[in-house]
């Protein structure tokens, strides 16, 4: 018997307003969450802006000692598991223990209290040789990105498969079909499947500012993030996180729970190319596409919304335009596709699984979020990627799709909650 993966609950942290209604409020709202660094003093750097969270950790429910203990990326994963898990209705004391499985995906970890860490340890940068007796008991967690995955199983006393996975930008999107094959394989019953990151740190924006990716729109800080747009010049650093509950279809139909949507199918591929280049021609994500698209067995024709990696760089979003046109054929001209990033901003390994938690919302309550300002038309990228304004608009299937540094593509389709 085929084991189909559903969506149950959701939980999610993000800059514009921590929670699942917060989080789709912005985005129908089509408001954008993008300023001016406030988490260092980011004087001297190219590109000075960022979408933060505005996120105290305490009220959130958390102790001075798990606040001690877990990096703020670990702080975020917490709280939207804890979301979601409320937000499925599920028992999990109910659960064998052995049933229940971890999936989190994290593109750095945790940078920040990695980068504190080093600071304090060298005397701000000062001394080669660091004096290990200044450091937080915690230090070696720090350096450990399974650590993420480890504080979501103690949340929910998961003693089935935990696994952490980063690849990069698609670590998100990957750790959430990793989740859907756990259940599929019938390795576990219920997975608390998502990503997170926390990576608005000096050695990240240096890091960026070294390759010119991230916008240096310092001036307009809001506008700055324009996917698909003309004047786009660059992707905008976030952070966040989102966790869904999965659970086996079946099952969740019978306790009776709200299902938001269906993990129909999910691909991956890599273009063995260039560490962060992308060819044109979208070949390796319009083939990602293609298999899962095959994998969830519907065809281009019944995609009703993608939502797109749409990063805001004058390469991805033609190379993403290419791909769907490639995949979908004609079909890409007639449906619509949008970026969350132009709202919420990139933050790495975390926003795959962000995008799918507004993949399912859109599908759950029938509304298309837009692609924040964009307002010039590119001749090259000329679909309809919805500028602007939220459109209601209702999808039986549903694409999302990452791209990632490394050459790393991969595709998501969801079907709706309710479909037979």
């Amino acid at each position: 018997m085929s084991r189909t993966a559903v969506i149950t609950g959701i939980g999610v942290v993000a800059p514009g307003g921590v929670g699942r209604e917060n989080f789709w409020a912005l985005l129908t709202e089509g408001r954008t969450a993008t300023r001016s660094i406030s988490l260092f003093d980011a004087t001297g750097f190219r590109s000075r802006i960022a979408a933060e969270c505005d996120f105290d950790p305490a009220e959130h429910g958390l102790s001075p000692q798990e606040v001690r203990r877990m990096d703020r990326a670990a702080q975020f994963a917490v709280v939207g598991t804890r979301e979601a898990v409320l937000d499925s209705g599920i028992a999990l004391d109910r659960v064998p223990p052995h049933r229940i499985g971890v999936s989190i995906g994290s593109a750095v970890g945790c940078t920040m209290a990695l980068e504190r860490e080093y600071v304090v340890l060298s005397d701000g940068g000062q001394r080669w040789n660091l004096d290990h007796g200044y450091a937080v008991p915690h230090l070696y967690g720090h350096m450990v990105p399974s650590t993420l995955a480890v504080e979501v199983a103690w949340q929910v006393a998961a003693e089935g498969p935990v696994a952490l996975v980063s690849d990069g930008c698609t670590s998100g999107i990957d750790a959430v079909g990793h989740g859907a094959q756990l259940i599929a394989d019938g390795a576990a019953d219920v997975v608390l499947a998502g990503a997170t990151d926390a990576p608005l740190s000096p050695i990240t924006s240096a890091c960026f500012d070294a390759i010119r990716a991230t916008s240096p729109r310092n001036h307009d800080a809001e506008h700055a993030s324009r996917p698909f747009d003309a004047e786009r010049d660059g992707f905008v650093l976030g952070e966040g996180a989102a966790v869904l509950v999965l659970e086996e279809r079946g099952a969740a139909r019978a306790r009776g729970a709200r299902v938001y949507g269906e993990l129909l199918g999910f691909a991956s591929r890599s273009n063995a190319f260039h560490m962060t280049g992308l060819k044109p021609d979208g070949r390796e994500m319009a083939e990602a596409i293609t298999a899962a698209l095959a994998r969830a067995r519907r065809n281009p024709d019944d995609v009703g919304y993608v939502n797109a990696h749409g990063s805001g760089t004058k390469q991805n979003d033609r190379h993403e335009t290419a791909a769907f046109k490639r995949s979908l054929g004609d079909h890409a001209y007639r449906v619509p596709v949008s970026s969350i990033k132009s709202m919420v901003g990139h933050s790495l390994g975390a926003i795959g699984a962000i995008e799918v938690a507004a993949c399912a919302l859109a599908l759950d309550r029938e509304t298309v979020p837009p692609t924040a300002n964009l307002r010039t038309r590119d001749p090259e990228c000329d679909l309809d990627y919805v500028p602007l304004t939220a459109r209601e608009h209702r999808a039986d299937t549903v694409l999302s799709v990452a791209s990632g540094f490394g050459g790393f593509q991969s595709a998501m389709v969801l079907g709706r909650g309710d479909a037979a």
